[in-house]
């Protein structure tokens, strides 16, 4: 484990590998090691997995004064590894940021890997569901709430027979800061339609979903892959939202050739 001190942040990441760099952005409520197959795969690139603002164990006395400063501390994380230019890929909240460092600055992007997400803005009543959630962990801690999603987060088979996913997952969440995911969730309502930028995205791009992904499911993949030029879709069978830890090979083989892509 790597710590890098920003500014108000101070960054924990780990990396593996050597080559095309890749940014890896994890979900909510998560954190780097969810990444952890990716990280031991031995693939094509220097992955570079950080601990987003107050997740994992990355801390700063400040909360992120919007959605956009998730993108913001990226790019200065970068700036401080020395990378000019750089691939992101993220997963659900991670896609979004990846999304938004493509609005912010789209020239220091190589490549953009978009898994288990969405470009649209959320509908009023999930906006408000987000907000109840952040009041929910900020009163009943991280534990009751990553019991109750993850049997959303994770298909039926994977629940049946990857008990261990089952188990990491349920920790990784429980261990989540309260303040992080609760600051994330507030952030997360305020984000931009990304829709209209997709035609502008250039860059190759690809988009991997999980088969039962519950929470973005395969429509809204399609839908990004429709709006953005040079993309391609990769449907993970019997996968659920979080497909790379579900079916890391599979999932290593499209990032694998994403990579050798770009």
């Amino acid at each position: 484990m790597s710590v890098l001190c920003l500014n108000d942040l101070t960054i924990h990441y780990e990396q593996a590998g050597a080559g095309t760099p890749v940014l890896l952005i994890h979900g909510h409520p998560f954190d780097w090691t969810m990444w952890r197959p990716q990280l031991a795969a031995g693939l094509p690139a220097h992955l570079i997995a950080p601990d987003l603002r107050n997740f994992g164990r990355s801390f700063s006395q400040n909360g992120p004064a919007g959605w956009s400063t998730y993108a913001e501390d990226l790019l200065a994380f970068a700036d401080s590894l020395g990378l000019d230019r750089f691939a992101a890929a993220g997963l659900s909240m991670g896609g979004q940021i990846a999304l938004e460092l493509a609005a912010l600055a789209p020239d220091r992007l190589i490549g953009l890997a978009l898994c288990d997400t969405f470009a649209q803005l959320d509908a009023p009543e999930k906006s408000a569901g987000r907000l109840a959630l952040a009041e929910r962990l900020e009163r009943e801690g991280m534990e009751p709430y990553a019991r109750e999603v993850l049997p959303r987060m994770l298909c039926a088979q994977t629940l049946e027979t990857k008990p261990e996913i089952a188990h990491e997952l349920l920790d990784m969440m429980q261990r989540c800061p309260v303040r992080g995911a609760a600051e994330a969730a507030r952030a997360r309502t305020g984000r931009r339609d990304y829709l209209p930028l997709l035609a502008e995205i250039s860059i190759p791009t690809l988009i991997v979903v999980g088969e039962y992904d519950a929470f973005t499911p395969v429509a809204d993949a399609e839908r990004m892959h429709a709006g953005i030029p040079n993309s391609e879709v990769v449907v993970l069978q019997q996968a659920g939202h979080v497909a790379n830890l579900e079916q890391p090979q599979a999932f290593d083989a499209a990032l694998g050739k994403f990579v050798r892509r770009i």
